[in-house]
Protein backbone atom coordinates (compact mmCIF):
# COMPACT_ATOMS: atom_id res chain seq x y z
CA UNK A 1 0.00 0.00 0.00
CA UNK A 2 1.19 3.20 -0.82
CA UNK A 3 1.66 5.88 1.39
CA UNK A 4 1.56 9.69 0.68
CA UNK A 5 4.38 11.44 -0.07
CA UNK A 6 5.60 14.07 3.48
CA UNK A 7 6.59 16.55 1.36
CA UNK A 8 5.04 18.36 -1.79
CA UNK A 9 6.39 20.96 -4.38
CA UNK A 10 3.60 22.86 -6.00
CA UNK A 11 4.95 24.46 -9.02
CA UNK A 12 4.07 25.36 -12.58
CA UNK A 13 5.65 24.26 -15.93
CA UNK A 14 7.94 26.86 -17.70
CA UNK A 15 8.60 28.37 -13.83
CA UNK A 16 12.04 30.14 -13.51
CA UNK A 17 11.70 30.51 -9.66
CA UNK A 18 10.35 26.85 -9.72
CA UNK A 19 13.68 25.82 -11.04
CA UNK A 20 15.39 27.61 -8.54
CA UNK A 21 13.36 25.85 -5.63
CA UNK A 22 14.65 22.77 -7.51
CA UNK A 23 17.87 24.07 -7.00
CA UNK A 24 17.78 24.17 -3.77
CA UNK A 25 15.55 21.11 -2.96
CA UNK A 26 19.20 19.87 -4.09
CA UNK A 27 21.79 21.74 -2.72
CA UNK A 28 20.30 21.00 0.99
CA UNK A 29 19.70 17.11 -0.17
CA UNK A 30 15.70 17.78 0.75
CA UNK A 31 14.32 14.26 1.24
CA UNK A 32 12.35 12.42 -2.09
CA UNK A 33 9.29 14.74 -2.11
CA UNK A 34 6.41 14.66 -5.09
CA UNK A 35 5.89 17.50 -7.79
CA UNK A 36 2.53 18.82 -8.31
CA UNK A 37 1.97 20.90 -10.84
CA UNK A 38 -0.63 23.23 -10.40
CA UNK A 39 -1.32 24.86 -13.88
CA UNK A 40 -4.62 22.18 -14.92
CA UNK A 41 -6.02 22.11 -11.24
CA UNK A 42 -8.47 25.05 -10.67
CA UNK A 43 -8.27 24.63 -7.13
CA UNK A 44 -4.62 24.42 -6.48
CA UNK A 45 -5.11 27.72 -8.87
CA UNK A 46 -6.87 29.28 -6.32
CA UNK A 47 -4.88 28.68 -3.82
CA UNK A 48 -1.10 28.65 -5.11
CA UNK A 49 -1.15 30.38 -8.49
CA UNK A 50 0.46 34.02 -6.77
CA UNK A 51 2.55 31.45 -4.16
CA UNK A 52 4.78 28.91 -6.19
CA UNK A 53 6.98 27.27 -5.60
CA UNK A 54 5.36 26.33 -2.22
CA UNK A 55 6.98 23.28 -0.23
CA UNK A 56 4.63 21.78 1.90
CA UNK A 57 5.66 18.91 4.15
CA UNK A 58 2.11 17.03 4.68
CA UNK A 59 2.98 15.24 7.75
CA UNK A 60 3.02 18.51 9.85
CA UNK A 61 0.60 21.01 7.73
CA UNK A 62 2.79 23.38 7.21
CA UNK A 63 4.42 25.33 3.66
CA UNK A 64 7.24 26.90 3.08
CA UNK A 65 7.00 30.13 0.27
CA UNK A 66 9.87 31.04 -2.05
CA UNK A 67 12.26 32.53 -1.46
CA UNK A 68 14.29 30.06 0.95
CA UNK A 69 17.65 29.19 0.21
CA UNK A 70 19.43 25.72 1.51
CA UNK A 71 20.14 27.15 5.19
CA UNK A 72 16.46 27.90 5.29
CA UNK A 73 15.23 25.15 4.25
CA UNK A 74 17.19 22.47 6.23
CA UNK A 75 16.16 24.08 9.20
CA UNK A 76 12.67 23.87 8.40
CA UNK A 77 13.11 20.60 7.44
CA UNK A 78 14.48 19.95 10.67
CA UNK A 79 11.43 21.64 12.73
CA UNK A 80 12.13 25.36 12.50
CA UNK A 81 9.51 28.07 11.76
CA UNK A 82 6.15 27.70 9.43
CA UNK A 83 8.52 30.00 6.51
CA UNK A 84 5.13 30.70 5.28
Amino acid sequence: MATDPALVLYQRDDCHLCDLALAVLAEARAPAFESVFIDDDTSLEAGYGHRVPVLRDTRRGIELDWPFDADRLRGWLAGGSSGS
